[in-house]
């Protein structure tokens, strides 16, 4: 347990930054940018500091044994460090949703009734092994108008403090209150649970990383929560599809950072394009040092392909490990999407404008792609500049969440002394 001496910590971080959201409400969207652009220059400028403390995490973490993907998803480089500039800087440059009207009718009794776009209030980020989630999630709060409260993993401890810092540094000489961003100061897994039943503190608790975190926020959470349980995400591969756009997508897909939560777990291969296509990807798949599961067709043309089991279906690797499978159709093909997949990222690789378009219409995914590697879902590389996270459900936000899913809408009347009859 967290103490009472910790509880009470949590309670009155949670206490400041609802004071801080309030003033954030009403920020301009002048200052806010400033505060972006400081925090960018402070990236550069700040970067030994940060590359420092990040190194001290690492060792640390690597003794303790963390898993490969987790190390890569802890790493601060400089090209994660450009990229975070690179979304700071479009998250500044965004219009500012809040105060937006919308739909704005008139009655017949003169009324004008619309919606004004404005803050969710304070939000709680609960979070593994990923620093730069740090400064995106903060980014789109402040744009949103929204404080932040951070519940980082313990193995990115020092590199959050010190991004933290940063950021609240960027925050006071913007005008805005550094409480606009807060860390939660202990690792104790018992926090989370804290964070979890501080309802009419927090208005919304968005969970990223793995299963066990993401059920844990889910069941005991007391304020609504925004996620993502997994990524088990298909290609499927139609009959005439260009093979060499098809390979290229798979490999993309799968290697080129299969630690994430866009990464390609299966491809579905339609049977008429199975000889060609699975000994190219074989091939691909091989030099890029990926383990290739299949099932008893795919094994029938790639004989030295490993057996895959039932529970291959439904996993998500989060590694260099892709599973295949042949199908007959595309309705097969979607029928082993609806059963197995999470959601999350589904892609087609076709010539066939129909089965392109039904694939869009049918497939239940945050993002549904044609001809495109599943790595796009990511609010950066759809132009948001950034995510906090990606939703899964429907309500509220499907999809990616960046500045505007951080808002919500209140109904406003305008009059003129009406009176109801």
């Amino acid at each position: 347990m967290i103490g009472e001496i910790g509880h009470r910590s949590i309670v009155e971080m949670a206490q400041r930054a609802r004071e801080a959201a309030r003033r954030l409400a009403s920020a301009s969207p002048a200052a806010k940018a400033q505060a972006l652009r400081q925090a960018a220059a402070r990236l550069h400028s700040d970067w030994d500091a940060l590359e420092a403390a990040n190194r001290h995490d690492l060792e640390a973490a690597e003794a303790m044994g963390l898993s490969k993907a987790k190390l890569d998803r802890l790493r601060l480089t400089p090209r994660v460090r450009d990229d975070l500039v690179t979304g700071l800087l479009q998250v500044a440059d965004m219009p500012d949703p809040v105060g937006e009207i919308e739909g704005l009718t008139l009655r017949p009794n003169g009324l004008q009734v619309g919606r004004m776009r404005v803050p969710l209030g304070v939000i709680g980020f609960i979070y593994e092994s990923r620093p730069n989630a740090t400064v995106e999630a903060s980014a789109l709060a402040l744009k949103a108008g929204n404080a932040i409260v951070l519940r980082g993993g313990k193995e990115a401890f020092r590199s959050n403090q010190a991004l933290v810092r940063l950021l609240q540094e960027s925050l006071q000489q913007a005008g805005l209150p550094a409480e606009a961003v807060q860390l939660v100061p202990t690792t104790d897994r018992a926090a989370i649970l804290e964070l979890c039943h501080l309802g009419g503190l927090l208005d919304l608790l968005i969970p990223r990383g793995g299963k066990e975190l993401i059920e844990l926020v889910r069941r005991e959470a007391r304020m609504p929560v925004l996620a993502h349980a997994e990524g088990v995400n298909h290609l499927y591969v139609d009959d005439g599809a260009p093979v060499d756009k098809a390979v290229d997508i798979a490999v993309n897909g799968k290697a080129q950072r299969p630690s994430t939560c866009n990464a390609l777990e299966k491809v579905l291969v339609h049977a008429a394009a199975a000889p060609e296509f699975l000994p190219r990807l074989e091939a691909a798949m091989t030099r890029a040092g990926v383990e290739l599961r299949g099932c008893e067709r795919t094994r029938e043309v790639l004989p030295g392909v490993k057996a895959a089991g039932e529970e291959d279906w439904s996993a998500e690797y989060l590694d260099l490990i892709l599973t295949l499978k042949v199908v007959d159709s595309l309705e097969e093909a979607l029928a082993h999407v609806a059963r197995y997949g999470s959601r999350h990222t589904e892609a087609i690789c076709t010539n066939d404008h129909a089965h392109a378009m039904r694939f869009l219409r049918e497939v239940d995914a945050s993002l549904v792609l044609v001809n495109a590697s599943p790595r796009f879902n990511d609010g950066f590389q759809l132009g948001l500049g950034a995510e906090i996270g990606i939703s899964t459900s429907k309500l509220h936000a499907y999809g990616v969440m960046g500045v505007r899913e951080l808002t919500t809408t209140k109904w406003i009347a305008l009059g003129d002394g009406q009176v109801r009859e």
